[in-house]
């Protein structure tokens, strides 16, 4: 196979069919070696590449080709180079880049990847007729050009998820303990939950924040302040991610290099006193008796779960490090055994024990005091609720629901509000039935008592099984109502736990069968409540499923749109945006609709003032009625 003629390569110098072919395959090979992706852009990155992958056999064919290669293949493969070199790009970008950055970002990286459809598209779509290819490629290249175009249209509802989440972590005021159960759900899914995910991406977004000059001051802060969250979700210690150093905190001279191996993992400090684990690896003792302590049963590093919990010395390297200590004249924290603290500890679950035993007693007012106690040690901190699970403190929490004594219900609905933001806790209360039994606490209890049934909805519908349980459980139409009637408080606990539950598609349908639009679009209409971008999110959400689009084309929700994108806070302007065009790409009538009250030069105005994602929705909302306005 030779070129018919010559002609310059990209490089400047001159690349013949054959070596233009191999750089196609070399490209597409480089890219598939990559290997993991960050979960937010998996899909897309696997999708990607699958396509890719399909090219291979549309290059053996030109390369079968008898005769001269003809100079409009030549020209056309030149110019799949490039395309194919800017998704490979992509890719590296989303298999090395800070997870919590590709996170807050994913508007702008999904802009990055239609960006590489529409290419690959538009070079997929003007092969050369003189390539002659089989009908069998022809198929292939034809079937890729339309999965190409409907990928541009999909919307994943996880994104949604991730949006919401990010935005309620991030700006929510209400420091309720629900939030923490945010936390744990984002540091799972950008699987930012142990600490060598978290040492490596700590120094990944250092390198983000100093050396990527087009990162503005707010979005580094975010990914700083996120990322911290992350650390004291992990026990690890919160830094100053851009200027300190990632050292060990006893550490008092920088220029002194500690060997790997003599630092924990989980503290990153010398060790003092090593063990070995049952899957091989080495803690110091202190700091993997807190993990196991915890309710763990896994080894922090590997996540794999251990056959038992017992410890081994590691004496061989605890000889080593106090050699190195002694040459390099380096202290180590005398850690002295403290008697009164184990007893002290001794006593703090024995007391756990008796508050336990006296849920179940015969008098009234020693169950209230119990139930009450309980509540209070459940908010201090995760050890108490995992104290109070192993001590059987669910089951008995979980019957005090029905009692008819109102202060006994609220005290532990509210305490069982607390311990379900341990996860494995949220499986035991699930187990014990007491599902049906909030939600009856919901319908019928007091003011706090029905906030709090609708904060530990929430909590519990972190687990994609009980969105399904509480939507069949009939939970949603007493949510409606509290956001309907509910004080502030209650409205906003009845908007997360309804956002969280409308992630399902079924539970959307049950949301807008309850009647959730005239109060949501009450709640919307009314500023002063602060709740404008969570509900219109959970808009957003509705606008996916048919009947929630003929329920909210059946109100003057349009005009209320347009009010905020004309006049909004730039995060109004950018959510109410979002849902327009979610409304407008599956119906034009709305936007037809949004035309009338005078949306397109509020549009305008917002592709060069918005935020980022902003203008990126306007755009394309602008290029969708224009294509309106055509048809």
């Amino acid at each position: 196979m030779v070129m018919d003629g010559e002609r310059e390569g990209c490089g400047g110098g001159e690349e013949t069919a054959e070596g233009l072919i191999q750089s196609l395959e070399s490209v597409i090979q480089s890219a598939a070696r990559l290997g993991e992706y960050r979960r937010t852009q998996r899909k897309e990155c696997y999708n990607l590449l699958r396509r890719m992958k399909l090219l291979l056999p549309l290059f053996e064919e030109v390369r079968e080709l008898e005769g001269p290669v003809p100079e409009s293949v030549v020209v056309w493969m030149v110019d799949l180079k490039k395309v194919l070199v800017m998704a490979k790009k992509l890719l590296k970008f989303c298999h090395e880049d800070s997870k919590i950055y590709l996170a807050i970002e994913s508007e702008a990286v999904t802009v990055r990847f239609h960006a590489v459809h529409d290419k690959l598209t538009l070079a997929l779509d003007s092969v050369p007729d003189e390539l002659g290819i089989s009908d069998e490629i022809r198929e292939q290249i034809d079937l890729m050009v339309r999965q190409l175009k409907r990928a541009r249209k999909r919307t994943d509802t996880q994104d949604i998820e991730l949006a919401m989440d990010i935005m309620v972590v991030l700006e929510k005021k209400d420091d309720r303990n629900a939030d923490s159960a945010i936390i744990e759900r984002l540091a799972q899914k950008l699987e930012l939950h142990t600490v060598e995910d978290l040492k490596i991406e700590t120094i990944t977004v250092r390198n983000l924040v100093k050396e990527r000059g087009g990162i503005s001051a707010e979005t580094s802060q975010q990914v700083i302040d996120l990322l911290n969250k992350f650390r004291l979700l992990a026990g690890m210690e919160v830094t100053n991610v851009v200027d300190e150093p990632v050292v060990p905190k006893m550490l008092k001279c920088p220029s002194l290099v500690i060997p790997h191996e003599f630092l924990c993992p989980i503290t990153l400090e010398v060790m003092t006193d090593p063990v070995i684990v049952a899957s091989g690896q080495t803690y110091d003792r202190e700091s993997i008796q807190k993990w196991f302590d915890s309710n763990h049963a896994t080894c922090p590093k590997t996540r794999v779960t251990l056959p038992h919990l017992s410890v081994a010395p590691n004496y061989a390297l605890k000889n080593l490090i106090q050699q190195w200590c002694e040459k390099n004249k380096f202290k180590l924290p005398v850690k002295e055994a403290s008697p009164g603290q184990e007893s002290s500890s001794t006593e703090h679950k024995e007391e756990i024990t008796t508050l336990v035993e006296k849920l179940s007693s015969c008098q009234l007012e020693v169950q209230r005091k119990a139930a009450m106690k309980i509540r209070l040690l459940s908010k201090e901190n995760p050890e108490n609720r995992i104290l109070i699970a192993q001590s059987g403190g669910i089951p008995p929490l979980v019957q005090l629901l029905s009692y008819p004594d109102s202060k006994i219900q609220q005290h532990a609905v509210t305490a069982l509000l607390n311990l379900s933001i341990e996860e494995t806790n949220k499986k035991l209360i699930t187990r014990e039935e007491a599902i049906p039994a909030i939600i009856e606490v919901l319908k019928t209890g007091s003011t706090e008592a029905r906030e709090n049934s609708a904060a530990a909805l929430f909590s519990l519908s972190m687990l994609d099984e009980n969105k399904v349980r509480i939507g069949l459980s009939d939970g949603i139409p007493p949510l409606v109502d509290l956001l309907q009637n509910g004080t502030i408080r209650g409205k906003k606990d009845a908007a997360t736990a309804l956002f969280n539950l409308s992630l399902n598609q079924a539970n959307k349908a049950r949301a807008i069968s309850a009647g959730i639009v005239p109060p949501l679009l009450k709640v919307l209409k009314d500023r002063n409540l602060g709740m404008v971008d969570e509900s219109l999110s959970i808009f957003l959400l509705l606008a996916s499923h048919p009947d929630g689009r003929q329920e909210i084309g059946q109100l003057s929700f349009i005009e209320t749109l347009v009010d905020f994108i004309r006049e909004g806070s730039p995060k109004n302007k950018e959510c109410a945006t979002s849902v327009l065009l979610e409304l407008g790409s599956n119906n034009s009538s709305f936007l037809l609709a949004s035309l009338q009250y005078g949306v397109y030069e509020h549009l305008v105005e917002i592709t060069k003032s918005g935020t980022n994602r902003a203008q990126r929705k306007a755009k394309s909302l602008l290029l969708l009625i224009s294509k309106c306005e055509q048809i």
